[in-house]
């Protein structure tokens, strides 16, 4: 299962594909309003679930056991995009002061963009940052003319590319899998590990175009040239770089992070 659905998460999307094609059952769905992650793997209603290391943290404070394992990292970079109303290929952060944002109110998201506005010299205070609902109800309300500029990840479907948040802030842990610990010691577990680390590597090198047919049925209604046209910025920013593994110092700048936020204690 994903937490969200997005080509952010292609090497998740093809490894689903992959398993499919080798005549195994692969299931994919995407959590539901009200969904816990840890209560799923925990009662085996899932396997498998996209998340972030981050979010763990707020099950540690609350003493909740047994914690999910996060095993492998899916993204290394942020991968929301800042949408302007036309072109702004000279963009700087400091546009936004004074601005109307529709900011996506997620945890880590909200997080992430927080970190990267100061990160870039921005004052957060001086942003209209303005909840619009899901994802979908914020690209609707910004295509019905709210806000200035749109925060979403790809394809956002609505504007016009301005900045990447990901490529305007250090590396970072933001997307992995993760699972219960009894399901790391099942045969279904060590072949999914095997076709993830495949798919990952695929999908950083394969062309854009070529991703994109393979993923498509995952993307209804979205064309294949704005399908490309995301995992391509996606690949060129970097976000499926590396190995598998969750290194050490991108969790200790997801760490960072938050607590810049204020969403972390330190």
């Amino acid at each position: 299962m994903a937490s969200r659905h997005s080509a952010f998460y292609t090497p998740l999307l093809t490894t689903v594909v992959f398993l499919r094609e080798e005549g195994h059952e692969a299931d994919y769905g995407v959590l539901a309003k009200g969904q816990r992650t840890y209560e799923l793997l925990r009662d085996g209603e899932a396997d498998v679930i996209q998340s972030a290391v981050s979010s763990n943290w707020p099950l540690m404070e609350e003493g909740i056991e047994p914690l999910p394992v996060h095993f492998a990292q899916i993204n290394r970079r942020d991968g929301f995009f800042i949408a302007a109303r036309r072109p702004q290929a000279e963009f700087q952060w400091k546009e936004l002061e004074g601005k109307t944002l529709l900011a996506d109110h997620g945890g880590q998201p909200l997080a992430m963009l927080k970190f990267a506005v100061k990160y870039n010299g921005v004052d957060w205070g001086r942003i209209h940052a303005v909840d619009a609902g899901t994802p979908e109800e914020m690209a609707a309300a910004f295509r019905g003319g709210a806000g200035d500029y749109l925060h979403a990840q790809g394809p956002v479907g609505a504007g016009e590319i301005a900045a990447s948040v990901g490529a305007s802030m250090p590396p970072v842990a933001f997307s992995s899998l993760c699972c219960a610990r009894d399901y790391q010691q099942t045969g279904e577990y060590r072949g999914f590990v095997d076709a993830f680390e495949r798919a990952k590597e695929w999908s950083r090198t394969a062309r854009p175009e070529e991703i994109a047919a393979k993923e498509a049925g995952f993307f209804p209604g979205i064309s294949p040239a704005v399908l490309a046209d995301a995992i391509g910025r996606y690949q060129r920013l970097g976000t499926w770089e590396g190995g598998i593994e969750i290194p050490r110092d991108l969790y200790e700048q997801a760490v960072t992070v938050f607590q810049s936020a204020g969403a972390a204690r330190p």
